[in-house]
């Protein structure tokens, strides 16, 4: 029986409190972030990560002292593992592969091997592609691994069927029991990038929007949406328009939002504590009369079919009907 890992990109986040500083200075010294030159780069992101590691420390207390998203991964990687292996004739592991902190890319790829694989599929957990996340993830990647078994590259899946039907299953079960949807805006938030990034090529935004598209056309409620972007930093200017202002705009209208995290698959540091917290808060203060936060795709049965439509379609599989079929049992 063939043996194919899965290796899930992601982001990573600091487990405990000390992890914090070197995970901030893990992101900003990623070239992929900062475009500067070495050394340039790394007193750079040493200067931010001493800056900001007491204020994000107490952003990481709200959720116990670490980051979620590691435990909210690994559910997503065995959820996708027992899905996987309802195919006949292969074996399926997934593997974790953090981006700024543990489990490193390097350590998933050192495991990996350890188990014996003979394919590989790289698979972002980011839906729309970017040079920040999944280049970066990539790029690591492949200067870490060294071995000889084939590696399949996903770059992104913005509209995978199940992906958007996953969001729309969400969405409906967010709204259902509101009696009158003109009262309510649906507002799309994603992760927002330098504008810079996106005219130098970066399909981002472009995705996201894709993405958007689909789940409206699939949802088929009556409800204004608008797309949005958050967790702007820095003094470049980023694309927008931004979340925030979006939910001030939304509240002097008269509506209440309803925020959808179109950007992230997994629970973290910019939905428990952004979204639920800073941008909550916002809303109150500006009268909306309600805040409503759809939760990220996680693991719901829909979103973890799609990944593995991917998987399949990436190592050749998905063609075959008896595939289709054991994927849909």
């Amino acid at each position: 029986m063939k043996k194919v890992a899965v290796i899930l990109f992601n982001l990573g986040g600091p487990l405990t409190q000390a992890d914090v500083k070197p995970f901030l200075y893990n992101l900003f010294s990623d070239k992929f972030i900062i475009a500067l030159p070495t050394p340039f780069r790394q007193i750079i992101a040493k200067l931010i990560s001493t800056r900001r590691e007491a204020s994000a420390q107490a952003n990481y207390r709200y959720m116990g002292g670490g980051s979620p998203i590691v435990k909210e991964t690994e559910a997503q990687a065995r959820a996708l593992e027992a899905h996987l292996n309802t195919t006949p004739d292969i074996e399926f592991k997934a593997f974790i592969g953090m981006r700024y902190w543990h489990p490193f890319i390097n350590e998933a790829i050192a495991a990996l091997e350890a188990w014996g694989a003979e394919e590989i599929v790289a698979l972002p957990l980011y839906p729309q592609y970017s040079t920040t996340t999944t280049q970066s993830s990539f790029e690591t990647f492949k200067k870490a691994y060294k071995g000889t078994a084939p590696v399949h590259f996903i770059e992104d899946y913005p509209v995978n069927p199940w992906f958007v039907s996953a969001y729309a299953v969400l969405i409906r079960k967010a709204v259902a029991h509101i009696e009158n949807l003109d009262d309510y805006r649906l507002l799309f938030s994603a992760h927002g990038l330098p504008e810079k990034v996106i005219l130098g090529g970066d399909p981002y935004q472009r995705q996201v929007e894709a993405s958007v598209a689909a789940i409206m056309a699939t949802l088929n409620v009556p409800i204004e949406h608008v797309i949005c972007y958050q967790s702007r930093v820095g003094p470049l200017k980023w694309i927008g328009p931004a979340t925030d202002e979006t939910i001030l705009e939304t509240a002097k209208s008269g509506k209440s939002p309803v925020i959808v995290p179109i950007a992230f698959v997994s629970e973290h540091i910019e939905t428990l504590v952004e979204l639920d917290i800073e941008y909550k808060h916002l809303a109150e203060e500006a009268g909306t009369k309600d805040y409503i936060r759809v939760p990220t795709v996680s693991v719901e049965p829909d979103f973890i079919r799609g990944l593995a439509e991917e998987v399949l379609t990436a190592i050749g599989y998905a063609a075959h009907t008896e595939v289709k079929e054991a994927i849909a049992r």
